[in-house]
């Protein structure tokens, strides 16, 4: 496996947006007494270990330890092979006075029996701090990903890659229920030298940073749920292929839950028009969305739900990018005792939009993804739980290399959650 060099580069872009803002949010900081606050930010009040000032939430998850039948996820002359996932993670909290260091690390250990070319231990790190002062809070964050899986519902192999990310987020708290916010960051993509999928160069195509820089109104409603309007902007300069430079404007509505709430997650709705360099290139003016939520019934039935629509960058250089939208719906029910069983199931719409004049198969092509399964679980205690999972997907595409149906089945446990 070959590893991808970090890069950190801090663009001209960058440097113009990100200093403005936060001079901006320094002035309005020091508008009041510069005055070290109780603040939120430390961790959910179930969490399971505390060394001193450092709180830990270890979770971990051996997932799918059965049969994938389509390792490749091809059309034809399909693979199978025995495979075993184990994801450990682990959210910590620190304090230091009135702030608190947050960090999370994450790794994907994915195991193949025959197929050695597919196995890959995936790292990911965030760290985050948040700083008080008496009506502004300064949140400082990073993020670090680096990984050998796939990067969509497009790209199908196992792409390695970094991602790196760093910003800054400044609340001024205008109302006692009430804050203005201002962000600024920027996102890394860098694939490996040798990832190439259908004799494409993916570190030629999709190698990019993409700074972002937004403000956003958020009003606390209750003490579980607060509302927030969010208006941002975010340029796309690729490192290679300048034509699929692009500037995205957005402006949405977002709802915010607390863990403790009935209703858990979030969801944000608004309008994304996305706006190419490449004058060949059409560009795209529609909503968008992010929807995560759950609830459960009776406590012992419980409704999960996803929903995203987004611009994503395509591989194809006459095909630069599509539409993807897409939901997810999992219903989990309580048997007796201990027994439960789950079932889910999902459709994702990738719509492209090809350059003008380029040759491609079918102009304004649509692929569909659709998946279902579901399992049975066992629960010893109240945070491992063991199970048996199927699930099969299958994709619809004019383009013979891109379908395929595959179908996975094994067991899982979990511990802390997952």
């Amino acid at each position: 496996m070959m590893n991808v060099p970090i890069v950190l580069t801090m663009t001209p872009i960058f440097n113009r947006l990100w200093r403005p803002i936060l001079a901006a949010a320094v002035l309005l900081g020091t508008m009041s007494t510069v005055v070290l606050a109780q603040s939120g930010g430390g961790p959910p009040a179930n969490v399971k270990m505390r060394i001193g000032p450092i709180y830990i939430n270890p979770t971990m998850a051996l997932s799918n330890a059965g049969v994938d039948d389509n390792v490749f996820n091809t059309a034809g002359n399909r693979i199978s092979d025995y495979t075993v996932t184990v994801t450990p993670k682990t959210d910590l909290w620190v304090r230091f006075g009135p702030s608190w260091l947050t960090a999370n690390i994450r790794e994907d250990i994915t195991w193949f029996q025959k197929s050695a070319s597919e196995r890959s231990a995936n790292s990911g790190y965030t760290l985050s701090w948040s700083i008080p002062l008496s009506r502004m809070t300064f949140t400082p964050n990073g993020t670090y990903t680096s990984t050998r899986d796939r990067p969509g519902f497009e790209i199908d192999t196992r792409a390695q890659r970094a991602e790196i990310g760093y910003g800054l987020q400044a609340d001024l708290r205008l109302l006692s229920k009430t804050s203005l916010g201002f962000t600024v960051d920027q996102h890394q993509t860098l694939f490996d030298a040798n990832a190439v999928y259908l004799d494409v160069n993916l570190k030629d195509e999709l190698n990019r940073v993409g700074t972002t820089m937004g403000v956003n109104i958020s009003h606390q409603l209750t003490p579980l749920t607060t509302v927030s309007v969010n208006v941002s902007r975010e340029l796309d300069r690729f490192t290679y292929q300048q034509l699929r430079n692009a500037d995205t404007t957005m402006i949405a509505a977002s709802i915010k839950f607390d863990p403790a709430a009935l209703i858990k997650g979030g969801a944000t709705i608004g309008l994304e028009s996305y706006k190419p360099a490449d004058p060949g290139t059409p560009g795209y003016t529609g909503s968008t969305a992010t929807v995560n939520l759950s609830y459960v019934f009776l406590g012992i039935t419980k409704v999960g739900a996803t929903v995203a629509r987004h611009v994503q960058n395509s591989y194809d250089i006459n095909e630069p990018y599509y539409v993807e939208t897409g939901a997810t719906l999992e219903v989990g029910q309580q048997l007796f005792g201990p027994l439960d069983i789950v079932g889910r199931g999902g459709l994702q719409q990738l719509a492209y939009q090809n350059r003008v004049g380029a040759v491609v198969v079918e102009a304004d092509r649509v692929d569909h993804v659709k998946s279902f399964g579901g399992g049975l679980g066992y629960h010893l205690g109240k945070d491992t739980r063991i199970g048996f999972n199927i699930d099969q997907e299958h994709r619809e595409s004019v383009i013979l290399l891109h379908q395929y149906t595959g179908l996975k089945y094994g067991f899982s446990v979990t511990y802390g959650g997952g």
